[in-house]
């Protein structure tokens, strides 16, 4: 099953249109181009390395919190 995680954004490369994204201690290059206005601190659900759209800051930790009672904190997310 695939599914989009959660990401802040941490930098941001205009000229390439690309971002670093970070779950936990999990940082990855994602893909800006399908989605408008990202700025630093933003959260973006990232799939397959694509920022897909922005999410409200709230519902993105409340997710990260969901995973966290799942007993998925402290492994690695594949979010390539």
């Amino acid at each position: 099953m695939c599914l989009a995680l959660p990401a802040q954004i941490i930098a941001i490369d205009p000229a390439s249109n690309m971002a670093t994204a970070s779950v936990g201690n999990v940082k990855v290059e994602v893909s800006l181009a399908l989605v408008d206005d990202v700025a630093l601190g933003d959260y973006v659900l990232v799939h397959v390395g694509y920022a897909l759209n922005k999410i409200d800051e709230d519902e993105a930790l409340k997710t990260l919190a969901l995973f966290a009672e799942a007993g998925l904190t402290g492994q690695a997310y594949e979010i390539h």
